[in-house]
């Protein structure tokens, strides 16, 4: 629809003479369209709208709730990050006391058992200084026998002997009466 059949002007008539007709013509065409379109979709379009404003409005709710979740969460890792720090401190500690209090074990147990091996040690000795002594005195004794078989054989002649078997079959025969 043009202006032209709007004001009910037709060609060859006297508005194709006015400079800027045709030109306010189409700015009446477009005003008047969009008041129809904007009467038309007034109501679609404010729901639309305010629908949409809602729908940013619940978006934005909801990420201010994830926000201070996510800030709660930050909070608690922060927190444990920090309780982290004095944790691994603790275990250090604790840590370092259980081994001064291992190697004070290990060195009581070092000491005791070189106690031992010393006690046990000292007994060895002395068992094999027993043994000694007792070897020794065996030894000596057989000696001594051997010294005196061979001192009683190059003493004793025939005469000596003779009078021995005989003062034992004397001491033999004094036992039977």
């Amino acid at each position: 629809m043009s202006i032209s059949i709007l004001l009910g002007v037709s060609e060859g008539s006297w508005a194709n003479y006015l400079p800027g007709v045709e030109t306010w013509a189409k700015l009446f065409n477009l005003l008047l369209f969009v008041a129809i379109v904007t009467y038309i979709l007034r109501r679609p379009l404010s729901e639309a709208l305010r629908e949409r404003r809602e729908g940013i409005r619940r978006e934005l709710m909801r990420a201010q709730e994830e926000r201070n979740a996510a800030l709660g969460k930050l909070a608690e890792v922060e927190s444990r990050l920090a309780k982290l720090d004095a944790d691994v401190e603790a275990i250090r500690v604790q840590a370092k006391r259980e081994a001064d209090e291992e190697r004070l074990r290990i060195e009581r147990s070092a000491e005791e058992d070189s106690r031992k091996l010393r006690e046990q040690a000292r007994r060895e000795i002395e068992n094999a200084s027993k043994l000694a002594r007792h070897e020794l005195r065996r030894y000596a004794s057989e000696q001594s026998i051997r010294i005196a078989e061979d001192v009683v054989r190059r003493n004793i002649n025939a005469d000596d002997d003779t009078r021995l078997v005989s003062d034992y079959v004397k001491d033999l025969g004094g036992l039977n009466r």
